[in-house]
């Protein structure tokens, strides 16, 4: 995978172009994605490519579930979004009863809930165990790795985000288990894969930063391959995702993730999104199933167990911190949504943390 390293007008340092400025504005040029990278921010999202293989037909790759990829990529713990890029020729994916989806050159075919999957491309040939054969290809860094029967070539770059599973559940809730778009229809697009097929090369050639700009491509690559998704959904549907495309919804979305500490009452956020209490909560629960302060009151909590899992600030500071006025009131609505208190949730985090490591 040597193209690239010869794309007209590129700087020596691509986490400093101004190219890469304006895809990272283009995948947030919406107020989906205004909202979804308000969300991002907390979520924490960790990304990396982790090989870049040229398969040969027939050939088929089962990649493991999420759980196990996450300890193969050592993210025990978080929760490990999969992406694959077919750079050129042929395949198909399905997961393990479903349908076989075609993929073709310019195809991001995306995993956000970590289901198991194939790629492949003919039939006959040998199943590579990706549960085994994943640490062997891994040990190889990004060097190009050729295998299969020998026949029309199938090339990917392979990708992963790891987030923390119960922030991200909201926007995850709302993606199908499997979803591909494709990135060469525009030139965005097209540059897009341009400087991630660069980065993979300079990550090869060990040139200083390719591991941080491949970092940077990978979230602005889910990003755009989100907008896509988003961007075709038909106007019936609901979800977050969907309620993030709605003015309304995801205006109001956009304030409670940006500041969830305010004392957002409902009359407070409908007059900041500039609609009536009653169309906002209308809105809200047409796409979400429930009202804006619920959304609000979880969104919290959820914020709460995390400060309480990852840092030893008190739990009167982290209370106050995501909007409750008094420890009390906190300790109450955390144990009815965690069925725990919040010291005993915070020791209890902490003896699986230690196990799993």
């Amino acid at each position: 995978m040597r193209a690239g390293k010869s794309l007209p007008g590129r700087p020596d340092d691509l986490t400093d172009s101004p190219e890469l400025s304006v895809a990272l504005a283009d995948a947030l040029n919406s107020e989906t994605m205004d909202v979804l990278s308000e969300l991002l921010k907390v979520v924490r999202l960790d990304s990396a490519i982790f090989f870049n293989c040229e398969f040969s037909a027939p050939w088929c790759y089962r990649a493991p579930e999420a759980e196990c990829a996450a300890r193969l990529l050592s993210q025990d713990g978080r929760h490990v979004i999969i992406y694959h890029l077919l750079v050129r020729g042929r395949a198909y994916v399905h997961l393990q009863d479903g349908d076989r989806v075609s993929l073709q050159a310019g195809d991001i075919v995306t995993l956000p809930h970590g289901h198991a999957h194939f790629l492949g491309n003919g039939d006959g040939g040998a199943v590579i165990d990706g549960a085994t054969a994943l640490p062997r290809l891994m040990a190889r860094g990004l060097d190009l790795i050729r295998v299969g029967g020998g026949g029309e070539p199938s090339l990917f770059v392979c990708g992963f985000l790891s987030c923390d599973a119960q922030l991200a559940r909201s926007f995850l809730q709302g993606l199908p288990p499997v979803f591909k778009v494709n990135i060469r229809e525009d030139p965005s697009g097209q540059w897009l894969e341009n400087s991630l097929r660069f980065a993979v090369d300079e990550a090869v050639a060990a040139r200083p930063g390719a591991s941080t700009m491949l970092a940077k491509l990978s979230e602005v690559v889910f990003m755009e391959t989100v907008r896509r998704y988003v961007a075709g959904l038909p106007e019936t549907e609901t979800g977050w995702l969907a309620g993030a495309r709605d003015p309304a919804v995801g205006q109001a979305l956009f304030l409670i993730h940006q500041r969830p500490g305010h004392p957002w009452t409902m009359p407070a956020l409908a007059q900041e999104v500039g609609v009536s209490r009653s169309v906002l909560a209308e809105r809200f629960r047409h796409y979400l199933g429930q009202p804006p302060i619920a959304y609000l009151t979880k969104w919290r909590l959820q914020l709460g167990a995390r400060a309480l899992a990852s840092t030893n600030r008190s739990v009167a500071e982290i209370a106050s911190d995501v909007g409750y006025d008094t420890e009390a009131s906190f300790n109450r609505a955390f144990k009815r949504h965690f069925q725990s208190p919040p010291a005993r949730y915070r020791t209890a985090s902490r003896q699986s943390s230690a196990r799993a490591n």
